[in-house]
């Protein structure tokens, strides 16, 4: 299960992530950035209470990412040991901003 918060003022959002973002999640918070991306300069993902992050949450981050380059910036923050781990093997690590 997967909670998504989504917080968005003019051209800022912040997205805060609870819980497992795997195959069964992905599409939904694909589903939530995909309609607001376009409008954003500034996107930030917070983590801090993000369990797990399978290969298919990782292509919906890098998905993001790819859009924010173009326009603005995607800044992740909150990130818990775990998820970071998964980040570094994945070379993840290289291609976000991580705070």
């Amino acid at each position: 299960m997967l909670n998504i918060k989504p917080t968005i003022e003019n051209e800022k959002a912040v997205f805060v992530l609870e819980g497992r973002l795997d195959s069964m999640t992905s599409s939904d918070l694909e589903k939530e950035l995909t309609p607001v991306l376009p409008d954003l300069k500034e996107l930030t993902l917070d983590l801090e209470k993000l369990d797990y992050i399978s290969s298919a949450g990782l292509r919906v981050f890098l998905l993001a990412q790819k859009t924010m380059n173009e326009k603005g910036k995607m800044t992740v923050v909150h990130v818990n040991e775990t998820i970071m781990e998964i980040f570094e093997v994945t070379g993840f690590s290289d291609i976000l901003t991580i705070e």
